[in-house]
């Protein structure tokens, strides 16, 4: 059963996002004046409740992509991809393929729907 409610909502940000995207090359102004004011905060908010969970701990570790046996440095991924993102833009270096981690999985194509994502049990 949590693989298939992992599954759902993984879907309805996926399609959330999709939607988003649409919105963001193809509204009217007015409309997209209207989706910003709207969702910037929501996506602002969002992006400081993940960030807030990956702050490192006073050992200078990740307590949420640290496990028992592997401790996980700060910065780990989710904050290198926040400064890749929200700051550095598209000049950031992408990480090679090969490099990823199974907690990175590599980005799926822009626009598409259905990505395969690995379930935690």
């Amino acid at each position: 059963m949590d693989e298939i409610l992992g599954q759902v909502l993984r879907n309805a940000v996926w399609e959330r996002l999709d939607m988003l995207s649409e919105l963001a090359n193809r509204a009217d102004a007015p409309s997209l004046l209207s989706v910003a004011r709207s969702e910037l905060p929501r996506l602002t908010d969002g992006w400081r409740a993940l960030l807030a969970a990956h702050e490192p701990d006073e050992k200078g570790n990740c307590p949420e992509c640290s496990t028992r046996w592997r401790q996980q440095k700060s910065p780990c991924a989710v904050w290198r991809a926040a400064y890749e993102h929200l700051v550095a833009g598209g000049l950031a270096p992408r990480p090679a393929r090969h490099m990823l981690t199974p907690q990175q999985p590599a980005p799926a194509p822009r626009g598409s729907r259905h990505r395969s994502v690995a379930v935690a049990h």
